[in-house]
């Protein structure tokens, strides 16, 4: 490609804030729950590369015609692929569109497309716009897809602080993550944190029910965390990481205890069979194996006697489970695993995507 911004290229990115800031030199922007892409087209040439400058376009190629068809022949877009569900955002449904199976993915591309939603223009012909305050860039963008449509979006942005917090608390039910801070002179800095993201973040209290091992061996990387529902079964809801050097060795031993006839009666104990069987036909291979996504991360991990409970802080749920990994606070020996169910949760009603940005889509 001889664009005057070619891939692969690290996306801008931003540090966390939990409210909205109060400042009017700002637009601010729903968080689209979906995967980051920057678009490279150069004629016929097309490019979707991911967060981690991997290539994409294989795993949604329902959207090679519409980016062709609505886009200028020599552009550079950054934005979120995204899937659309009937109530909002469906992201676990976007997870299973990367799938190594070619025929797998033609299937899924025409049962659930994805739509691409711009939020950033970074190259048009010749020109590069790295260095063009976001303002303009802004305007720039709008005028670039006035007349898109379909599997194209783009994002809305307001510059009301009042306008944001409303969409902080509105847009939740329909998946989104929370709400995007970019400074109207701020220019475009490849993998630097210039941008503030506003995101949700509440606390509950989990049954521990197993753990995997730090990377490093010396103590635990993360706690698997069940709820329970109102037929008392216990679901996996997700892990809890994000624990200090210290606090990882402290842990491991505190659990060590609990380890002890683990597999009795536990409730995922089908789950633990199959991982040790899996590990028997291939001794080269932790229970559990690499990640279907990742061939360096292992999933294997160890069961608990599930007895003890994590209070951990989380940003939101989809479809019972925790949108991304939980932060661990602390254990709770006051509390009883049983105790732990999803109505402690807070429920935040659904809203319906096509209403809030009244968008004429057709999926």
């Amino acid at each position: 490609m001889s664009l005057p911004v070619r891939p692969p290229l690290e996306p801008m990115l931003a540090k966390l804030a939990r409210e909205v800031p109060e400042r009017g030199d700002c637009f601010f922007e729903p968080k689209w729950d979906g995967f980051r892409c920057i678009v490279f087209r150069d004629g016929d040439d097309l490019d979707l590369q991911s967060r981690n400058q991997r290539p994409l376009l294989r795993y949604f190629p329902e959207l090679r015609a519409p980016l062709l068809a609505q886009l200028p022949d020599r552009c550079v877009l950054d934005g979120e692929l995204v899937v659309v569900g009937d109530r909002g955002l469906d992201f676990d449904s976007l997870q299973l569109r990367q799938h190594p199976a070619d025929s797998r993915v033609r299937k899924l591309a025409a049962e659930i497309p994805a739509t691409y939603v711009a939020f950033d223009v970074l190259a048009v012909g010749d020109e590069s716009l790295l260095n063009t305050p976001f303002a303009e860039r802004r305007a720039r963008l709008e005028a670039l897809l006035a007349d898109a449509d379909g599997s194209i979006v783009l994002t809305p942005a307001t510059r009301d602080p009042a306008e944001a917090r409303d969409w902080f608390s509105r847009f939740e039910g329909a998946g989104f993550d929370g709400v995007m801070a970019k400074p109207l002179g701020g220019v475009y800095e490849p993998g630097q944190r210039s941008l503030i993201k506003v995101k949700h973040e509440r606390t509950c209290d989990c049954a521990v029910a197993g753990y995997r091992v730090h990377k490093d061996g010396k103590g635990v990387g993360s706690l698997l965390l069940g709820l329970y529902d109102e037929a008392g079964d216990l679901h996996h809801v997700g892990v809890a990481a994000a624990i200090d050097a210290v606090r990882r060795a402290e842990l491991l031993a505190q659990l060590q205890p609990y380890r002890e006839n683990a597999l009795e009666g536990h409730p995922w104990r089908d789950w633990a069979d199959f991982m040790s069987a899996q590990r028997e036909a291939n001794p080269t291979r932790m229970p559990g194996g690499p990640s279907r996504w990742n061939a360096n991360k292992d999933l294997s991990w160890e069961p608990l006697r599930v007895e003890l409970v994590a209070e951990v802080a989380y940003e939101g749920m989809l479809n019972g489970r925790f949108r991304h990994n939980a932060r661990y606070r602390r254990m709770r020996t006051d509390r009883d695993a049983r105790t732990c169910d999803y109505a402690q949760l807070e429920q935040v009603p659904p809203a319906e995507l096509r209403d809030l940005f009244h968008l004429g889509w057709s999926r």
